[in-house]
């Protein structure tokens, strides 16, 4: 864990849970495994608040707790999960893609509450998409609830580990800490709900006065009825199977940029095919036979089976291998290559960096590197065809910021430098696990700067939120429009212009930590293969 990764957890988890939460999640990054007694005493908080703050993270996956043979419980922090903070807006948008605003609504409401019942996700969407439309207009339960439905088969929501049935004996003492099990088949089972209603508009303040004591009554009643029949079962993100949609995406993406748009399009039918069937750790996608995959093509690409074939052997004899041929069954059985894939992902990752930051000529000799494995300096000035001095010069500057590496093989055991070969060579895992660590340093400087930027104009914030909330409060009254003009001049000409800048400066900094954080995905999924490589 680095100092890097450290940093970033603190602001994420400052920024979305407050101090509090902040402090116990860094120590125990800081200090790793830890039961409650030390926790308490190494923060100085209260105990109460301790374990309020380990509640809130266990919620969201943030913090594991483990039972030990001394009955004592320990809590560990999953620094890679609060990372994932960073990467919400990308699973909220990715889910509005797919499934429209309804989906968006499903996993933002998950993301924010860490986990909760099929039930109350669906009233919660359907009244706040209930809120957003016309008057009149309402959004009915069933349809939420068959969007969340089309989400769990599709494996983007899962099931949380439950806690086993207490035993109907009460001799026997509870455990101190609960063991969650979840059954693997269960894990995408959606419990059978006759959910029938509509969404819900909040009520305005006169409404809300006159309806007080009904709402404590309805409140009342309420408590006194029967739990839901999902009561108990909790549903979570399921942010592997995302990470699976934005690998399957690039590849798409660099399939379409090498070659064409039908490649692009039989490289994603095959990958839709088998994205439930395979696993998101392994490193090929499931054999599929040529027939199969032309059965599957989307309804608008009419191309036949035999150019398919075609566009498949070109696929395979591609020098990427982004597609392999495993079998000459049902006309051919291919698997995508996941792992060469997020090779060259991470590899075009890095030759794009090495040009902006060294030049085209650098991004020449980079790529030499790559494609030739080891060279002398001389070998460099010659393929390249660069100058000696200025290859020597570019060298030693991208092997100062480590993209480049020197490997030494001497001729004599003595390693004197007159009878030794200094080769240069490109380590792609190191390059992408030090490109990484700046990537983290970097989206910690944006978070902390657009902090400051907030921070810098916290009073004209205010006033322009206290403005907007008098002019929403007119409007529904009916004020004249000369009322609010008078209303909107409260902010001056030089204020509504610090206004724009900042927005703009805040829209940038926001921007770029996204952006940053893709180059982090492709980075993370290559290391995470090449680890996981047999």
């Amino acid at each position: 864990m680095t100092q890097a990764e450290i940093k970033l957890c603190s602001l994420l988890l400052q920024e979305h849970f407050g101090e509090i939460v902040e402090k116990i999640g860094t120590h125990l990054i800081r200090t790793g495994v830890q039961p409650l007694r030390t926790i308490v005493s190494d923060t100085g908080l209260l105990l109460d608040q301790v374990k309020k703050a380990l509640c809130v993270l266990i919620q969201h996956n943030l913090v594991t707790y483990q039972l030990q043979k001394r009955g004592c419980v320990e809590y560990e922090a999953q620094c890679q999960r609060v990372l994932r903070i960073l990467r919400y807006p990308r699973y909220i948008y990715a889910a509005k893609t797919l499934y429209g605003d309804t989906g968006e609504l499903v996993v933002e409401e998950l993301l924010l509450n860490g986990k909760m019942t099929m039930s109350v996700v669906v009233r919660k969407v359907a009244d706040r998409l209930t809120e957003t439309m016309e008057d009149g207009k309402t959004m009915d339960y069933a349809d939420v609830s068959n969007t969340f439905v089309r989400l769990a088969d599709t494996h983007f929501v899962q099931r949380c580990p439950r806690a086993p049935e207490a035993p109907e004996s009460p001799a026997a003492p509870p455990p101190p800490a609960p063991t969650l099990v979840i059954d693997e088949k269960d894990m995408y089972v959606v419990p059978r709900l006759s959910l029938v209603g509509r969404g819900k508009r909040r009520r305005s303040c006169d409404e809300e006065e006159s309806g007080e004591r009904k709402a404590k009554k309805q409140k009342q009643d309420g408590e006194s009825s029967e739990p839901p029949p999902d009561d108990g079962i909790y549903w979570q993100v399921n942010i592997d199977r995302f990470h699976q949609h934005f690998r399957d995406q690039g590849i798409v993406s660099a399939v379409a940029s090498r070659m064409d748009q039908t490649s692009s399009e039989i490289v994603r039918t095959m990958l839709r095919m088998s994205e439930v069937t395979t696993s998101s750790s392994a490193p090929y996608t499931q054999p599929l036979s040529s027939n199969e995959i032309f059965r599957s093509l989307p309804a608008g690409y009419n191309i036949g089976k035999q150019v398919l074939d075609q566009y498949l052997t070109l696929l395979a004899d591609d020098p990427l291998e982004f597609v392999g041929k495993s079998g000459d069954s049902g006309g051919g059985m291919y698997t995508v290559n996941l792992h060469k894939a997020l090779a060259s992902l991470a590899t075009a990752t890095l030759e794009s960096i090495v040009e902006e930051r060294f030049g085209s000529r650098c991004a020449r000799i980079f790529r030499l590197l790559l494609r030739k494995k080891h060279l002398e300096q001389k070998q460099v000035e010659d393929f390249a065809m660069i100058p000696a001095k200025e290859a020597k010069d570019m060298l030693y500057k991208m092997l100062s910021e480590n993209f480049v590496s020197l490997q030494e093989i001497p001729k004599t055991p003595d390693h004197a430098p007159s009878r030794t070969f200094y080769l240069y060579t490109v380590n792609v895992p190191s390059s992408a696990r030090m490109l990484l660590h700046r990537c983290y340093k970097s989206v910690a400087n944006l978070m902390e700067r657009r902090q400051y930027e907030t921070r810098e104009n916290k009073r004209l914030l205010e006033k322009s939120q206290r403005v907007e909330a008098i002019l929403a409060s007119m409007q529904a009254t009916g004020a004249e429009e000369a009322q609010l003009q008078e209303i909107e001049e409260m902010i001056t000409a030089p204020e509504r212009q610090q206004l724009e800048t900042l927005k703009r400066n805040v829209n940038k900094l926001d921007a770029s930590e996204n952006q940053v954080d893709e180059t982090i995905f492709v980075l993370e999924s290559f290391i995470a293969s090449t680890l996981r490589k047999p």
